[in-house]
């Protein structure tokens, strides 16, 4: 009972204290507030007070900014009047510059119009005279004003071509005559240097003469039958002081033969002159046609290939006539077949096939002179054109390198080539590159207007060539001659000088019936 009592007497003096407690704090809370009210009051007072203070200050401030303003821009409005007052003085003294050249050049116009008048008045005055005279003209010289025009334009060519080359001429006979000393310098020099006994081997041949009275008579008169012998066979004769003998000079064998053959039927017949020579250089070219097939045939007999077309016999038979690095052709292709067979029995392949690509290995040299081209690539299209089989047109494409061999064949052949070119003796240095710079010689010079054949002689040191007379006059020669000099130094590379040689000939033939 105590207990209870005791506990409900300690409740109620906690209760008595948590309302004493909350009396002390709401008195506190209330201080609390009330100072902070007036701190507040205080607070906006002075933020009032500091707010009019900065807004008098940015009054001042702007109402000193306006009145800079207004001080600058009336400063501005001042100038720009200035300005203004100049420019309108100067525009008004532009105007009275301006009247014053208007009515001078408006003085000026007048008098140009009158001027105009007079001169086209003048004109047809001048006009009247020209036709006049003209009209005269006409009836005297009886030509029209085109006629005379087109004779006057002729006459002016015709002088010009002969002053020209008339020109040329005293120019090139100045420069030769200074030049011949240094030229046989250098000749000289060039003969201690070099020696080639090779080129006189595949370029000339000697013909022998009975008596030395023979030349005279291949000479002919005033030189006929000596050019016609040239002309014809596109040879140069070289008569000389040697007895008894005259030298046939081309690069070409062929032309070679055929000049040699109808040199020794004249000297046999005697009867030298222009229609005889025609006829000899016409037989003796049917002669080296039969010789040509013949060598051919025999060199298809001694290799023992078989069923080879006619036209590639002949060809082979050209062979006969065509050197590569100073080896006759023709007998290297024998050579090659005979290798690539033995060659071909010790492997035990077709011994037949590989003699047959051998001897035509080459087949492309007896026409590349003729036709563009490498010696490969005219190989490969005759041998396909006369229909032979693929492994022997392979193995005329792979003999140099130019595809990769891939039959026994073609590697047999190839090694062949090599043998046969290899052997000690068998070549000289190289001339194939010879041959065609005068090929591109007589192409190049046979490519100008008005030529009508041409051809390299002299190894080479002279190029001959024929024109037509109705296209080329006796003037217009040395112009063309030096045209042709011209673009033969311009495209080609030769050793020493070519000599340009035109001809102009005309011939007129008749029959007493």
């Amino acid at each position: 009972m105590l207990y209870a009592i005791t506990a409900v007497a300690a409740f109620a003096a906690g209760v008595i204290v948590m309302l004493l407690l909350n009396v002390i704090r709401r008195k506190r809370d209330a201080k609390t507030i009330a100072d902070a009210e007036a701190e507040a009051l205080r607070i906006k007072n002075e933020a009032i007070k500091a707010a009019e203070s900065k807004k008098r200050e940015a009054m001042l401030e702007a109402k000193e900014e306006i009145h800079r303003d207004r001080t600058e821009y009336e400063r501005e409005v001042k100038e720009r009047r200035a300005e203004l007052s100049k420019q309108e003085r100067r525009l008004q003294q532009k105007e009275e510059t301006l009247d014053k050249k208007t009515e001078a050049v408006e003085k000026k116009s007048e008098q140009i119009q009158k001027k105009l008048a007079d001169l086209d008045a003048a004109r047809e005055e001048v006009a009247l005279v020209k036709r006049g005279q003209l009209e005269m003209l006409e009836k005297i010289s009886g030509y029209t004003v085109e006629e005379a025009k087109a004779y006057l334009i002729k006459n002016v060519e015709t002088e010009c071509t002969h002053e020209a080359a008339m020109k040329v001429k005293e120019i090139e006979a100045h420069y030769k005559e200074e030049a011949d000393e240094k030229a046989r310098e250098i000749i000289t020099l060039a003969i201690q240097r070099c020696a080639a006994d090779h080129v006189a081997e595949a370029t000339v041949s000697v013909v022998p003469l009975p008596n030395d009275e023979m030349k005279g008579r291949i000479i002919g008169r005033e030189g006929r039958n000596i050019r016609s012998i040239e002309n014809l066979t596109g040879v140069d004769l070289i008569i000389d002081d040697t007895p008894e003998a005259i030298t046939v000079s081309s690069f070409d064998p062929v032309r070679r033969e055929i000049a040699r053959l109808a040199l020794e039927k004249l000297i046999q017949d005697g009867r030298i002159h222009p229609t005889r020579i025609e006829e000899m250089v016409e037989k003796a070219r049917r002669e080296v046609d039969a010789t040509i097939k013949a060598e051919g045939e025999r060199a298809v007999f001694e290799t023992g290939v078989r069923g080879l077309h006619p036209e590639l016999i002949k060809l082979l038979g050209r062979q006969k006539y065509r050197t590569s690095y100073g080896q006759n052709v023709l007998n290297h292709s024998k050579e090659v077949a005979y290798i690539a067979g033995l060659l071909a029995s010790e492997l035990g392949v077709d011994v037949a096939t590989a003699k047959r690509a051998g001897l035509l290995h080459d087949l492309g040299k007896s026409v590349d002179h003729e036709m563009e081209g490498s010696h490969v690539q005219l190989g490969v299209e005759l041998a396909r054109r006369y229909r032979e089989s693929e492994e022997v047109v392979h193995a005329i494409e792979a003999h140099h390198g130019d595809v990769e061999p891939h039959t026994v064949i073609a590697c047999l052949v190839q090694a062949a080539d090599t043998i046969s070119a290899a052997r000690p003796g068998a070549r000289r240095e190289n001339i194939e590159s010879y041959i065609k710079r005068l090929e591109k010689l007589e192409e190049l010079t046979s490519s100008f207007k008005g030529v009508e054949t041409s051809y390299a002689i002299q190894a080479g040191r002279e190029i001959r060539i024929m024109v037509k007379p109705e296209e080329v006059s006796e003037d217009e020669m040395v112009l063309l001659a030096r045209d042709i000099a011209r673009k033969i130094e311009q495209e080609l590379e030769y050793p020493g000088q070519i000599k340009v040689n035109l001809f102009r000939e005309t011939k007129a033939v008749e029959y007493a019936k």
